[in-house]
């Protein structure tokens, strides 16, 4: 297994090319866009960072945040601030560093759409238009709709999530995030070096695009962030249910999903960005050790796990109820109120918190937390006690 064929350019495909032909492979990446600006925030977190920190260290511009703001649908707010950045790169500028870091290390890169894709036979057959090429392996890397799966299923309408959203030009430099009522999704706000990415993303199976644009439109005038100038956006992202990620193939004996064609996203916070550089580092290790077919053990090893089980509580999370409220909005009440809640989202929103571990560390500081809430609205309700007396002084004057 020599030649390789990466089909898509973004992060993950040009992420394993690049450690391919490090590798000595001959790798040639094929994407008829290269280097495009998608709609999503572009958000590395503390774990994206982590594991490849060129991304914080190199020349290209980017934005780092250290401060969320969390909004309830009926209007809380409460901040959180991140011990680690979150850098935000424009898609544009991010898939291009990975793209010339791909070339710098040997892959050739082809502007070229893919059409179909025969594993068949013992080597992997590529139709680009009118030709067609031959490969020992095939890295897809061709995003969450994509039709090139062979032996595999796509994606269903359960397992995807529209976003709306617009490029503003405006600056800020803060993320804010906003939840709504019964709503399996979120709004955003993502400042980027020269604009902001504002936009909403919501299940497929349950919302239509015309319920997205009218909460994207209300959020906006919220926020007085003004739509003169912006540019507008669509597109789909994954947004999986447990049984996809335990249960959908992701590799064959000569071809391999990585990124958004595997699904590999948060079903919480729709993180994509590190699973997809992760995925396809992952691929390539196994490729590289001669063991292809390891990959989604290396993968569930790393993350994935970790994945299924926030599929267990999303639902939970968006549309559950907690202590009379939606869970949403008594989580933002409770950062606002104790410091110790407040510095445990601030790790799950930040990226240095992982699922498996949460409701272990929610549990241990669960006391710790209810004191520290009790107390902040005992310290409150005497304070409006105290100035209730001014205050009626006040008015009969």
């Amino acid at each position: 297994m020599r030649d390789i064929a990466v089909v898509g350019g973004g992060p993950a495909g040009a992420m394993c090319g690049e450690r391919l032909a490090r590798s000595g492979y001959s790798v040639t990446i094929y994407d008829e866009h290269l280097a495009w600006e998608k709609p999503c925030g572009g958000g590395l977190t503390h774990k994206a960072i982590k594991a490849y920190p060129f991304l914080l260290d190199g020349p290209y511009p980017k934005k780092l945040i250290r401060t969320v703001e969390l909004i309830s649908s009926k209007g809380h707010r409460a901040q959180l601030t991140l011990d680690h950045p979150i850098v935000i790169y424009s898609r544009t500028v991010l898939n291009g560093l990975l793209l010339e870091r791909a070339e710098a290390a040997g892959c050739r890169v082809v502007r070229s759409r893919v059409n179909h894709i025969d594993a068949e036979g013992e080597r992997a057959k590529l139709t680009i238009g009118e030709n067609r090429v031959e490969a020992d392996f095939v890295v897809i890397a061709a995003g969450a709709r994509n039709s090139l799966l062979p032996d595999t299923s796509r994606l269903m309408r359960s397992d995807l999530e529209m976003t709306l959203g617009y490029f503003v030009p405006a600056q800020a430099e803060g993320i804010s995030v906003k939840f709504l009522r019964g709503f399996e999704g979120y709004l955003w706000s993502f400042p980027r070096c020269d604009h902001l990415s504002v936009g909403i993303c919501g299940s497929m199976a349950r919302h239509t695009s015309q319920e997205l644009r009218r909460h994207l439109h209300a959020f906006m005038a919220e926020e007085r962030i003004s739509r003169d100038g912006a540019q507008f956006y669509s597109h789909v992202l994954p947004s999986p249910q447990q049984q996809t990620l335990s249960a959908r193939r992701v590799v064959g004996r000569n071809w391999a999903l990585v990124g958004d064609a595997a699904a590999w996203v948060d079903p919480i916070t729709g993180e994509g960005l590190y699973y997809a550089l992760r995925s396809g580092d992952l691929l390539a290790q196994a490729v590289i050790a001669g063991k292809p077919r390891e990959y989604p053990a290396r993968v569930r090893k790393a993350f994935s796990a970790d994945l299924e089980f926030a599929t267990r509580i999303a639902r939970r999370f968006y549309r559950g109820r907690f202590l009379g409220g939606a869970v949403a909005t008594r989580m933002i009440q409770f950062i606002e109120r104790s410091p110790t809640f407040r510095a445990l989202m601030a790790d799950v929103f930040g990226g240095a918190q992982d699922y498996c571990s949460l409701k272990r560390r929610l549990w241990a500081q669960c006391g710790t937390t209810l004191a520290e809430v009790v107390g902040s609205l005992t310290k409150r309700q005497a304070a409006l006690a105290k100035s209730a007396p001014a205050t009626s002084t006040e008015n009969l004057q």
